[in-house]
């Protein structure tokens, strides 16, 4: 309790009253409780939930029947670590698999064999080296991954939910271990980050968004699980790739598919009543369909479509601090969205209705917030004009007589609609690389704002709108940038540097998986994803907003998630959604105050320490 205590500059007294007030939530810190085994010997060294290697003291070597299979000099955890990092730089080049691979994708690899055998000894190497292999494990690297997933596979992790498998997954999920699963990722598959339909090799996604909710917001490994729900594909190269590991068969449609979600739902719900289901990577069509045929039934978010739109609010209320205004001056930014699939639709919404809010939440201020976007897709300016609109983008089709007093008109190009409306900011959904080309970017140079934003989202790096040094060499060194994948900053000379903002959803879906799971909400409800939004954008201090920073630095993602969660229990609280969870009732989190809520989040974060191992026998 007095690490917590020092951690977060809580009095004395204010420890005791949390004591008192919650003591069953604060007997024991997550992953600290003993571990109870019904397995001895070999069986433990090769299960990686519970194997130690060389860290076994000899007590538990006698205990559970470890003396003699392992070499007798006993390391701690950072003599391991350490011998694990020197052999990994000798390695990272030996372990490329051919001229085709990359050296980060040998990195996955070796990273991957450590998860394989020991889950501890990852997750504490990858908290400690966050900056350098969230990349790794999450995007740009993942994408590559689930590309050559099927030659990379060695060992099974997660479930598959195939259409082979109607009727039978009710009974299906009970052939995972855990009792208790607090998060689950899914995706078919269908929309991999800006790769396309990669089939059943989507799986890698899920794998690497949940390695994230370990690191970042202290999910045990133990209750988290991937699923991939295989339904074919229709990516040509897979159909005839005879070492595909997939259906080799086209995607179900309508009805059908529906129906192997459901069941997948409700299979899910049943064994596992308080787990949250992140949806992953579905293609544009059913994103959407799927977020709200599920959100009001169960505790599910789609991180496409709100994650990443919680994330960009986030750092559009940052560019408008980076102007050196105040937050309410968000609702005159005039935006213009390059992107109309689930991502850009989902931005829109959230920044509509996040200046709506500061509008006084009436029709009248979301009348006049919508009126500050422009969205353009594959085929131009979307205006009313447009046939077959989407029912969710119609809000945002321009007026007629709007156009017309611009000048512009229905499937105006990019660089037309930058020219007329010299946006204060330009952002990139569009999963198309290049996108911001030089005429694009000399047309936003015309930007009436101070600081113009530009903000190219696309994932992964091959696929960005434009890299951090076209926006600076084009539009001046003035501007504020953002992308989804990483870039280094840019050399500007004369000491200055133009940042690139990495605008990353792993700043913002951790902490509400945590916050969710911690308040017992029974959905996630736009007012908790609007706290998260606002909670990451008030993390960054004012000198970094003025020198154009505008999301933290990754290095600090475990303090972020912390705040994130503590200020999604708080809406779930406001909101009378807040049931509790692990012994913490809705009326014991009501008596919370905001440092207490915090230190219930940090008592609450699994960390990768090795815990006390006892055998039991059947």
């Amino acid at each position: 309790m007095s690490n917590f205590s020092r951690q977060v500059r809580l009095s004395s007294s204010l420890i005791r009253g949390i004591q008192y007030r919650i003591s069953r939530s604060f007997t024991t810190i997550e992953c600290h409780r003993p571990t109870i085994l019904h397995k001895k010997g070999v069986d433990i060294l090769h299960n990686p939930w519970f194997n130690k290697g060389t860290a076994f003291s000899m007590t538990e070597r006698d205990r559970l029947e470890l003396r003699g299979l392992l070499p007798p000099n006993i390391m701690t955890d950072e003599q391991q670590i350490e011998r694990f990092m020197t052999e990994l730089k000798k390695l990272e080049m030996n372990a490329r698999d051919g001229p085709s691979d990359t050296i980060s994708l040998a990195k996955w690899r070796i990273l991957n064999r450590l998860h394989d055998r020991n889950e501890t000894m990852y997750y504490k190497l990858l908290m400690a080296n966050i900056k350098e292999y969230a990349p790794i494990v999450y995007t740009p690297t993942v994408g590559l991954v689930c590309q050559k997933y099927s030659g990379l596979f060695r060992r099974p992790r997660g479930m598959y939910f195939s259409a082979l498998d109607r009727g039978e997954m009710m009974s299906m999920v009970y052939n995972w271990p855990a009792e208790q699963v607090d998060m689950i990722v899914v995706t078919d598959g269908s929309r991999i980050m800006g790769l396309g339909d990669l089939g059943v090799q989507g799986i890698g996604i899920a794998i690497g968004k949940l390695d994230l909710y370990v690191a970042a917001a202290g999910i045990n490994p133990q209750r988290v699980l991937p699923i991939m729900i295989d339904v074919g594909t229709n990516n040509e190269n897979l159909l005839e790739n005879p070492l595909y590991l997939g259906l080799q068969e086209r995607r179900l449609e309508g009805e059908e598919y529906l129906s192997i979600v459901d069941e997948l739902m409700e299979a899910v719900f049943n064994r596992w009543p308080h787990v949250i289901v992140q949806f992953e990577d579905f293609q544009s069509k059913w994103a959407s369909t799927l977020l709200h045929r599920y959100r009001n039934t169960y505790r599910m978010f789609n991180d496409d479509v709100q994650g990443t739109a919680g994330v960009v609010v986030a750092g559009l209320l940052g560019a408008v601090r980076a102007q050196e205004k105040m937050m309410i001056d968000f609702p005159k930014q005039n935006i213009v969205v390059a992107g109309a699939g689930s991502a850009g639709v989902g931005v829109v919404k959230a920044a509509r209705r996040t200046m709506a809010r500061m509008l006084g939440d009436s029709k009248a201020a979301y009348d006049s917030a919508r009126s500050q976007f422009w969205v353009v897709d594959v085929n131009g300016l979307i205006t009313e004009e447009r046939a077959g609109i989407d029912n969710e983008l119609k809000p945002f089709a321009r007026k007629i007589n709007e156009t017309k007093r611009r000048g512009l008109r229905e499937g105006a190009t990019l660089v037309e609609v930058v020219q007329e409306v010299k946006p204060d900011v330009l952002l990139g959904l569009s999963g198309v690389g290049g996108l911001f080309s030089k005429e694009v970017l000399e047309a936003f140079r015309g930007s009436t704002s101070t600081r113009p934003a530009i903000f190219a989202l696309s994932n992964p790096t091959m696929n960005a709108e434009c890299t951090p040094e076209e926006a600076f060499s084009v539009v001046g060194k003035h501007i504020i940038f953002a992308s989804g994948s990483p870039f280094q900053n840019v050399d500007l000379g004369s000491g200055d540097i133009g940042y690139c903002n990495q605008g990353n959803n792993m700043y913002l879906f951790p902490g509400i998986g945590l916050g969710t799971l911690l308040s017992g909400a029974r959905i996630i409800s736009d007012g908790m994803l609007q706290a998260a939004a606002e909670c990451l954008a008030e993390c960054m201090k004012e000198d970094e907003v003025v020198n154009g920073m505008i999301y933290p630095p990754i290095s600090r993602i475990r303090e972020i998630t912390k705040s994130v969660a503590a200020a999604v229990i708080s809406e779930a609280i406001e909101e009378d959604l807040a049931e509790g969870y692990r012994g913490m009732n809705s009326r014991d989190l009501q008596r919370l105050n905001k440092e207490e809520i915090l230190v219930h989040v940090e008592n609450n974060m699994w960390r990768p320490d090795y815990p006390k191992l006892i055998y039991k026998d059947d």
